[in-house]
């Protein structure tokens, strides 16, 4: 499994790229292959998001599951290419397999509601 040191990780097995106020973010290597198949995305941009919240959600042949937001903001962009190529998160989860950026209104959140990639594999019991 790949998890790159440059992004950081949540419980929920999201990850999230900060650059500046702008956090892109997906779901894992792991999640992805616990899920299995994707084949549906629900998303919305311009949506306002509080850290913690459901942003939408990943149906994979297994089952649906939430995606929730590690950072308070407001959803600038979806990555609508994946409205018709959902497989992509299971390719690329972490390149071409971003879910959303959020315009975050406290950077910090990304320090005290994220970990490091050692702290995850822990988690997740690599």
């Amino acid at each position: 499994m790949n998890f790159p040191e440059n992004l950081t990780y949540t419980k929920e097995h999201e990850w999230l790229r900060a650059e500046g106020n702008i956090a892109t973010i997906g779901i894992t290597d792991f999640a992805q292959g616990e899920l299995g198949d994707v084949i549906y995305l629900d998303l919305q941009a311009g949506k306002d998001v509080k850290a913690g919240e459901s942003v939408g959600t990943i149906e994979a042949v297994k089952t649906v599951s939430d995606i929730y937001t590690p950072v308070t903001g407001k959803i600038t962009e979806v990555n609508s290419a994946l409205n018709d190529a959902p497989e992509t998160v299971n390719k690329d989860p972490y390149a071409a397999g971003w879910l959303i950026k959020i315009e975050m209104s406290d950077p910090a959140e990304v320090k005290s509601n994220t970990m490091g990639v050692g702290e995850y594999k822990a988690l997740i019991g690599q």
